[in-house]
Order: structure tokens, then C-alpha cells, then sequence
């Protein structure tokens, strides 16, 4: 049994030049879905580390006038 290969986005025979894609528009969807976090995984809250947090220290005060 042969494996064929088929484009993820459309579903179409994948091209040597364009491989795993069938064309340059589907390779360039692809792109823009992981440039605009389509491709993100949805999690909860990140918990917050004490190391995370800001310490009371020069950047929290103001000069006085």
C-alpha cells in the first residue's frame, strides 16, 4: 500500500516544490494561521511565580517634589 501524500489545508496531492503543501497559496495559509496564533492551544491562567512579580523597589517609587 502506497502512502499519498495530501495537503493539510486542502486536501489536494502535495507537489515536490511545495511539499507538504499542493501550491504556493495553501504553503502561505498555512503561514498566515500560524502568524495570526491560529494555530494556538488554548490553556487556563499562567500561576505567578514571586519571581514574576515587580519588588517594591526603584521602579515603583516616585521622586518627591
Amino acid at each position: 500500500m502506497a502512502k499519498t501524500d495530501s495537503c493539510p489545508i486542502c486536501g489536494k496531492p502535495a507537489t515536490p516544490a511545495q511539499k507538504p503543501f499542493c501550491s504556493q497559496g495553501c504553503r502561505d495559509r498555512d503561514l498566515l494561521q500560524w502568524l495570526g496564533e491560529g494555530y494556538r492551544i488554548p490553556a487556563g491562567p499562567a500561576e505567578r511565580d514571586e519571581a514574576d512579580s515587580v519588588p517594591d523597589g526603584l521602579d515603583s517609587r516616585r521622586d518627591p517634589d
